[in-house]
């Protein structure tokens, strides 16, 4: 059970004669429901991010050999693929193929059953002991899952919380940061993403964009290395789409961020990637650019799957 929430609530940002919150700041992006999604672009002009984003040293992801079942179904087969430090990789496919697998593999949330995973210059699953290879302990995977973090598809916000204690609770409890560099961190991504006016509310009060939001917000307040977006879309209504993933293109241009994501969306995958890797049944069918993926798949496999996704 999460922790009660006895966060005092923080005063809301307001016009000093009760006008505008930030979200009607001039500049402020909309999406087509009206909410604000400004991620600062003119910091973004100046060279600046929009908020204190990841920088330096992001590692990359490197899959050997890595089979993972669930009872008799292999879902993973023998899987090699490699995303470079700070690529942007998007991972398409049919449901059912391996692809949100992966992600809950780096996040630790499933074990593999072969192979190895490394982030950097680390083994996710393994550690070295006098030489030799052998699976982690906790410490080691505490350690781990601090590089990694994750925006999940239906949010996954603690709806005890309001929005500034789901953003500070992580920074505080798992990586030792002080309250006030964790309320202060959490006011710029508030800010990033457009919520600042949010602060005080419950996950029951926003919208499920608004939600989505919150969620990217909370993943960039643990200042990951590596950040996974497992259709981070899916559960929107149509019109808050283009806001969250404007938002995300906005981010992944703004950081260094490794950065992998599993979407049915193939505008966005084209538009986000520097890199797309076609799966089905557990393995890598196609990969390339974006460009040449969408626009002259190499694989049969590939160009049945764009038809039918891009159809419906």
């Amino acid at each position: 059970m999460p922790p009660t929430d006895t966060t005092p609530e923080a005063p809301t940002p307001q016009d000093p004669e009760g006008g505008s919150t930030p979200e009607d700041a001039p500049g402020g992006a909309k999406d087509p429901a009206g909410k604000s999604v400004s991620t600062r672009k003119e910091d973004a002009a100046e060279g600046k991010p929009a908020a204190d984003l990841p920088r330096g040293g992001a590692p990359g992801i490197r899959f050997e050999k890595v089979v993972k079942r669930f009872g008799s179904n292999v879902v993973l087969r023998e899987l090699d693929f490699t995303v470079e430090p700070g690529e942007r990789v998007t991972l398409i496919g049919p449901s059912g193929s391996g692809k949100t697998t992966i992600l809950r593999l780096l996040m630790t949330l499933e074990t593999l059953n072969e192979g190895v995973i490394w982030i950097g210059d680390q083994t996710l699953w393994h550690m070295d002991r006098g030489g030799k290879r052998v699976p982690a302990n906790q410490k080691h995977l505490h350690e781990m899952r601090k590089q990694v973090g994750m925006v999940f598809q239906q949010f996954n916000l603690f709806p005890n919380m309001n929005v500034l204690r789901n953003l500070t609770e992580g920074p505080v409890r798992v990586l030792g940061v002080s309250k006030d560099e964790a309320v202060e961190r959490a006011r710029s991504l508030l800010d990033l993403v457009g919520l600042a006016d949010k602060i005080n509310a419950h996950p029951t009060q926003l919208s499920g964009g608004q939600q989505q939001r919150v969620a990217i917000a909370r993943a960039l307040a643990m200042q990951p290395k590596v950040l996974l977006l497992d259709e981070v879309t899916s559960a929107l209504d149509p019109e808050l789409v283009v806001g969250v993933q404007d938002l995300l293109r906005d981010i992944a241009r703004q950081s260094d961020l490794t950065l992998l994501c599993v979407t049915h969306e193939m505008a966005f995958a084209k538009d986000i990637s520097d890199r797309v890797l076609m799966f089905d049944q557990g393995q890598i069918v196609e990969e390339g650019h974006p460009d040449q993926i969408f626009g002259e798949p190499a694989e049969q496999r590939t160009r049945d799957f764009l038809q039918a996704v891009l159809a419906s």
